[in-house]
């Protein structure tokens, strides 16, 4: 039987490059970055409900829909393992990884939402300073960065939550940076392994290896190393650049997916009222994560201009 983590997190923090590192590892050369599964591979997928249900999850509420979702993810981690995995999974061996946006929620029926322990055996929770969330979440969404800002304090924010049409995936609950963060860390059905966007840019082999470790696989430092060089973020703005890439914003000057992939790019980025809303709204999950909530210096943070 398969093995099943989620790979969680709140937007823009670094999901699409661990799931490159995963793909490119035991790889003789760099795999196409359109290669890697995107909406099939992601937990609010509609295919994977309508495939367990048998029918449409357009035909249901938003709150109809989550009450079923647990039932998709049990039956779906039940499944046999493929001796080739399919287009939609980021595999190694029988242990799969799935992208999810969804907050650690719970159905009205007080179950969770991801199935608890018969939907996964857990997750790799892939953490960014909101700092330098808000000005790639802006990017990347057509939103302006103090949009961002306000949609990341937002408790009740949603992706594809709208009452009057039907998006391409099912909702997903997003209760803000620091509420989003903490669902899943103080959760107790499945165990969590935490991942820092910053970690992964300081040590990316051996970030690797920790996280692999925790989900069962065992890989040797070669080939960490190997996999890191293969999604180097250079080689991954070069293969933006050359062929494009699905999951990138529509095209506009710095609109690029591969944007800057820097931590502490916010100092040049933010202006200071921008940085303390940030810091006021989730103050005590920065302190939590390591996040200094007053850096050590402003030199470069832009100026607030009347």
């Amino acid at each position: 039987m398969r093995r099943t983590f989620w790979l969680a997190s709140y937007p823009k923090s670094g999901n699409t490059w661990f799931r490159m590192l995963v793909a490119n590892l035991r790889q003789e050369a760099p795999i196409d970055i359109n290669d890697v599964p995107e909406n099939g591979g992601i937990a609010s997928a509609r295919g994977w409900f309508d495939n367990v249900m048998l029918f449409p999850a357009g035909l249901l509420t938003h709150e109809e829909c989550d009450r079923l979702r647990p039932l998709v993810y049990e039956a779906i981690a039940r499944e046999p393992a493929e001796e080739e995995p399919d287009e939609d999974e980021t595999r190694i061996g029988d242990t799969r990884f799935v992208k999810t946006h969804d907050a650690w929620t719970y159905t009205s029926d007080g179950e969770p939402l991801l199935g608890g322990s018969k939907g996964a055996d857990g997750a790799i929770l892939i953490v960014r300073d909101p700092r330098d969330v808000a000005p790639s979440f802006a990017n990347h969404s057509s939103r302006t960065i103090d949009q961002s800002i306000a949609f990341m304090g937002n408790a009740d924010a949603t992706f594809c939550g709208q009452q009057d049409r039907q998006s391409n995936q099912l909702r997903q609950q997003l209760p803000g940076w620091g509420g989003y963060n903490a669902s899943w860390l103080d959760q107790s059905d499945i165990p969590v392994h935490l991942v820092r966007y910053e970690d992964m840019q300081a040590d990316t082999p051996g970030t690797l290896c920790r996280a692999l470790a925790f989900a069962g696989v065992e890989l040797s430092r070669e080939e960490a190393e190997q996999a890191a060089g293969f999604a180097d973020f250079g080689e991954l703005q070069k293969q933006e650049a050359e062929r494009g890439f699905r999951e990138a914003p529509a095209k506009r000057p710095g609109g690029g997916f591969f944007r800057r992939g820097v931590s502490g790019g916010w100092l040049d980025e933010l202006t200071a009222a921008q940085v303390a809303r940030i810091e006021l709204d989730h103050g005590a999950m920065m302190t939590r994560l390591g996040y200094a909530v007053r850096p050590p210096r402003t030199k470069g943070l832009r100026v607030d201009r009347a």
